[in-house]
């Protein structure tokens, strides 16, 4: 069976040439076919294929309402689900989790009458563990590997997230990102991540680093997919503040594909490596988004993230310490009840958890004050201070809608001895920082590994990057299927 899109499943039941359980039933096989070389699926759901069967009786009864009614989806494995399914974070420390209720974005799901598949792999913690760690490896997990090269790195920390799209063992995939996990994996995989707007999708439910970033989001291989998935995540939920204001949104009405005519959008150059394949590949694009109708400022760089790179490390630690020791507190089930009991029990299981990198960035934390102290304080506002000033400026300066920039570089070889080892700057931190939205879409392939293009903007400017994502994809369909080569040639 090729890739379908999430329309193109929906159009087949509709039809009655495929039931929920037959497309079920093929990303199972799938996964258990081609997983064990890639790693990307932690757990399936053993209920999938009952799941499946009700599903398929909804439609047949007429009572099928959302385009995601029975289609087949994967969570990062740090999202709570209240079912069969652990939710660990990738660690040991947490193995045997299971959370008493479902995140707000799963209730979300099921709502949609989406068919939660299982989970994926992760970078353990979401990445917020060593300062040498290895993207894509959990010890719940093992090592995730790049479908496109099997040496090279999936990035992180959503890499099964990211992995499994690419590889089509489901229609699409749910993320998390504090800063770059989201667009880093799905750039390098060749697909569509969006970051949204702090605020957009419920942290509820979901294992954290940091509340002043930390946010899910959408993964895809098209941005229509990545529309209809984001706009099903959100809503308004009691259980985060940030949330409140905001209900579910649809944001394929804003898919068109002269969405660029008319838009001015500033180029920051600042993001390319100095690699003059991607730099030919971001040309091509930018000439893409001229005949397209878009005025480009070019360039249109940002200030350097320099200013607030310490102070960005400084916040994550003392919400981590906070946050995880929060959720904790509220998950009776998790069998360890604090940051320092994790840290106890990775200390006393070595060859288990840390046989390749340490946790220094959990011991950094674990020496944290509480979320009233001055430095805290002082290092979140300068963060948010710099970071949306930066981008809000540049923005009302040019009068741009959005800032384009390369997504980042090649995957890297894997490399469990000294840890990841990127080249070049990537564009994350800003928005990241900001707490604004970010999407990447493919661009092209360097030696047929993926990179990708960003967009990102202000706050609630989704439905406009998804407007200018589509546009430009559907002018240069570059995303190609993987091959699962085990190097490149």
């Amino acid at each position: 069976m090729p890739e379908l899109s999430i329309l193109e499943i929906a159009s087949q039941y509709r039809a009655g040439t495929l039931t929920c359980q037959e497309q079920t039933q093929f990303y199972l096989q799938r996964i258990q076919t081609y997983d064990p070389a890639l790693r990307s699926v932690i757990e399936t759901n053993p209920q999938a294929l009952e799941t499946a069967r009700r599903l398929d009786e909804d439609l047949a009864a007429g009572r099928a309402t959302s385009p995601l009614h029975g289609i087949p989806l994967l969570l990062k494995e740090n999202i709570d689900t209240a079912d069969s399914m652990q939710t660990t974070a990738g660690s040991l420390a947490l193995q045997g989790h299971y959370a008493g209720q479902d995140a707000f974005l799963v209730r979300q799901l099921r709502r949609a009458g989406a068919l939660l598949l299982g989970k994926t792999n992760l970078s353990e913690w979401a990445n917020f563990r060593s300062t040498r760690s290895s993207s894509g490896w959990s010890s719940r997990g093992g090592q995730c590997r790049n479908p496109y090269a099997l040496d090279r790195t999936p990035c992180g920390s959503s890499s099964g997230s990211a992995v499994a799209v690419a590889a089509n063992f489901c229609a699409a995939a749910v993320g998390t990102e504090t800063d770059g996990s989201i667009i880093c994996p799905a750039q390098t995989n060749g697909i569509v991540g969006i970051k949204p707007t702090l605020g957009l999708v419920s942290r509820s439910g979901i294992i954290p680093i940091a509340h002043s970033q930390d946010t899910a989001g959408a993964m895809a291989r098209t941005v229509t997919d990545a529309a209809l998935l984001l706009g099903a995540l959100t809503g308004a939920d009691e259980r985060d503040p940030a949330s409140a204001a905001f209900h579910p949104q649809d944001y394929t009405s804003a898919l068109q594909k002269d969405g660029l005519a008319g838009i001015r959008l500033g180029v920051a150059r600042r993001y390319l490596s100095g690699d003059p394949r991607q730099s030919q590949l971001f040309e091509q694009a930018l000439q893409t988004l001229r005949n397209l109708g878009a005025e480009l400022i070019d360039p249109a760089n940002l200030p350097p993230e320099a200013p607030y790179r310490r102070s960005e490390l400084e916040v994550l630690l003392y919400e981590f310490k906070a946050d995880l020791n929060a959720y904790l507190e509220e998950h009776p089930n998790a069998p360890l009840r604090s940051l320092a009991q994790i840290i106890a029990f990775n200390a006393a299981h070595p060859q288990q958890v840390m046989p390749y990198f340490g946790q220094e960035r959990m011991e950094q934390a674990v020496k944290k004050g509480a979320l009233s102290a001055r430095r805290y304080l002082a290092a979140l506002e300068k963060n948010q201070n710099l970071s949306r000033r930066g981008i809000d400026e540049l923005l009302q300066k040019y009068r741009l809608q959005a800032l384009v920039a390369p997504s980042g570089v090649p995957a890297w070889m894997i490399d469990l001895v000294n840890g990841d080892q990127p080249s070049g700057a990537s564009p994350t931190s800003p928005a990241a920082v900001a707490g604004y939205p970010h999407i990447t879409v493919p661009m092209g392939y360097i030696q047929g590994l993926p990179v990708g293009i960003s967009f990102f903007s202000t706050a609630w400017q989704e439905a406009n990057l998804f407007r200018f994502a589509y546009a430009y994809e559907q002018a240069t369909l570059h995303r190609l299927p993987p091959a699962f080569l085990p190097t490149l040639p």
